[in-house]
């Protein structure tokens, strides 16, 4: 067995996400062994129906070699608490493209450094994953009633984590930009 412990940054966000650490923990140091940790990203999401709490997070890791995902789930099992992770590992030179969504609430009074943003998205594609989104294709014309079929995008989808300042706070936002504009950097 390992002694070999994550940062202490790393572990807090995870301790502090209150979801199953020590299992979430485990697997990561399963994944990144003997590497650093460059950097991570934590985000945890609570989801709510009308009668059930389905939590979910997402851990990011960089390495000097390797990008570390792993997703932590609710298991489904009747009366059984469980957590399922998978975690996915992909070497930096296999990444194809890192892309990081800003959005600035109030832009016309956007001063750099000093307003904070309102949202952001980081989307990671390696090429594992793709999706189509299909809808209705029409003319343009709003009194038109013909079928005019369907129109389809081809969209990578390997990885997507929103961040709001409203639900995940401003420093969470702002660890998601740094992480990919880090990402961005060594994936170059």
């Amino acid at each position: 067995m390992t002694t070999r412990q994550l940062p202490a940054e790393l572990r807090g966000a995870i301790v502090g996400s209150g979801y199953f650490p020590e299992f979430v923990e485990a697997t990561l140091l399963q994944a990144i062994g003997d590497e650093e940790v460059s950097a991570s990203l934590l985000h945890h999401e609570a989801t709510f129906t009308s009668s059930e709490l389905h939590r979910h997070v997402t851990v990011l890791v960089l390495t000097p070699t390797r990008f570390v995902v792993a997703h932590t789930d609710d298991g489904d099992a009747p009366g059984v608490t469980q957590a399922i992770t998978t975690v996915e590992t992909v070497p930096l030179r296999k990444i194809v493209s890192v892309g990081v969504t800003q959005v600035a609430a109030r832009p016309e009074t956007f001063k750099r450094g000093r307003s904070p943003l309102a949202e952001a998205w980081l989307v990671v594609n390696w090429g594992t994953a793709r999706r189509v989104e299909s809808e209705p294709a029409s003319c343009g014309d709003p009194t038109c009633d013909a079928e005019h079929g369907y129109t389809a995008t081809d969209l990578a989808d390997d990885l997507m984590v929103r961040m709001s300042a409203a639900a995940d706070g401003e420093d969470a936002l702002a660890n998601l930009v740094e992480f990919g504009s880090l990402l961005q950097r060594v994936c170059a």
